[in-house]
């Protein structure tokens, strides 16, 4: 349904895992509902620049495995098949950059798992505890709720050939692709899994502040968050903090922006930043 990887096997879950480039190593976490081929355009300028790239399925996505129920989609099980898949590839530390629930993914990693990390760069959405702190943010969530209720929220979604999804995205240009992806057998319940499995932890979860240097990227045209919930996400940061506003783009920064994304990732991946 995207990209062509190798399967790899990880806390019993095969992942389909996208690997080009020879280099410093980085690794790409889509969102919802997305896969490894939300990156194509970062995937090939980062591996053309002297990076290897691993860009994973996340468990529900894409080629990799959907297990049935909730408990298999908490953020802790995902975070623990990102560290299972880089021992796997020998890879002790990593840049990490994140999208959407990918960046929750990644802002864990910064959190708990400093040691393996070079830095991170937080695309859209801001640390947790920035996430949840603003009035305006929980507002723009509204969706999350609706995501909470089994076989209402899949009908819901579905109806009148995705009209509700087609509203949300604001008629993205990757609709299609994405309700093809999703069309597929038990892969809606899947991706909504992973709302339903870490709401109350993301609204009452404990999440010390990030150890590692990280850049946080927010776009003017996202209608899903706001842009304190990324600015003030540095507040949460031991490390160096950096912020980078795009004008113009959607939530989706990585399709919508591209060139201006990549320059931006080339150049912070490429800085020395002091470590904490």
């Amino acid at each position: 349904m995207g990209l062509a990887g190798r399967k790899i096997k990880v806390n019993d879950v095969s992942l389909n895992v996208v690997i080009e480039g020879e280099g410093r190593p980085v690794i790409l976490l889509h969102g919802f509902p997305d896969s490894a081929y939300l990156w194509r355009n970062q995937i090939s300028a980062l591996a053309g620049n002297g990076y290897k790239v691993i860009a994973p399925d996340l468990r529900g996505f894409g080629d990799s495995d959907a297990p049935p129920g909730k408990s298999h989609y908490t953020f802790d099980v995902i975070t623990s098949d990102v560290i299972a898949l880089l021992d796997f590839l020998g890879i002790t530390k990593v840049s990490v950059i994140g999208h959407d629930l990918g960046a929750v993914v990644g802002w864990l990693l910064a959190i708990h798992h400093p040691e393996r990390l070079f830095r991170y760069v937080a695309v859209s959405v801001g640390h947790p505890r920035a996430y949840r702190s603003g009035i305006e943010q929980k507002l723009r969530a509204w969706y999350a709720l609706g995501f909470q209720f089994p076989f209402v929220s899949e009908k819901t979604v579905r109806a009148f050939d995705w009209y509700v999804f087609r509203r949300m995205t604001g008629d993205h240009s990757e609709d299609d692709h994405w309700f093809k992806d999703l069309s597929r057998e038990g892969r809606l319940t899947a991706g909504l899994n992973w709302y339903r499995a870490n709401a109350l932890k993301i609204l009452f979860g404990d999440f010390p502040n990030a150890k590692v240097p990280v850049l946080g990227i927010w776009s003017t045209g996202d209608r899903f968050l706001s842009q304190d919930q990324m600015k003030n996400s540095g507040r949460f940061v031991d490390g160096d903090w950096r912020y980078e506003k795009l004008e113009g783009s959607s939530h989706w920064i990585p399709l919508d922006a591209a060139d201006r994304l990549n320059t931006i990732l080339l150049d912070y991946l490429g800085q020395t930043v002091s470590e904490p």
